[in-house]
């Protein structure tokens, strides 16, 4: 997997936190059908927006340095994944829900089988800090198990960045 290096951001002051999130969904259909080829059309583009976005820190790119939906994670072959790192929830908010990625956002039932359970999980992380994909899917299965806390939040959810080490620290110990 493709982990390109965190993006300094452009706005200056010395941020200590940065938001992590990581979502899940099963797609209806593979990647490579034609059911989903207008959704798997825009990722380039949605990719691009968010690249574009205030507070855009990262993202997870598979090894050819395309969208984390190539990204295998799961047994399961239409998981699909989305992985990034942000500078503020705020945001994360305005690339999620007032972009163009809001567009495709509203359409994700063509794409998408509803979740019964949590499919997105956020947390913060020491600034320049990238984590893996093994501590999101940990921390998305703790979401599940025990709703949001400190350490493992929604958007819905959202709680403040941590005000001294000690609190990252244990919150990212917890997950292990």
């Amino acid at each position: 997997m493709s982990r390109a290096s965190p993006r300094a951001s452009e706005r200056g002051g010395a941020a200590q936190w940065h938001l992590a999130q990581f979502n899940v969904a099963r797609l209806h259909q593979p990647l490579d059908h034609p059911g989903t080829a207008e959704f798997v059309a825009a990722l380039g583009s949605i990719n691009d927006v968010a690249e574009s976005s205030p507070g855009f820190v990262w993202r997870l790119q598979d090894d050819e340095g395309q969208s984390s939906s190539y990204v295998v994670v799961y047994d399961d072959p239409l998981m699909i994944i989305n992985f990034s790192v942000w500078e503020t929830v705020e945001d994360l908010n305005q690339f999620v829900y007032k972009s163009a990625h809001t567009t495709y956002l509203r359409r994700r039932r063509e794409w998408f089988s509803k979740s019964d359970e949590a499919y997105l999980v956020c947390w913060w992380v020491p600034a320049g800090t990238i984590p893996s994909v093994e501590e999101a899917v940990v921390r998305l299965e703790r979401l599940r198990r025990e709703g949001s806390g400190d350490d493992v939040f929604t958007l819905r959810d959202a709680r403040h960045a941590p005000t001294t080490p000690t609190e990252a620290t244990t919150a990212t110990e917890a997950t292990a």
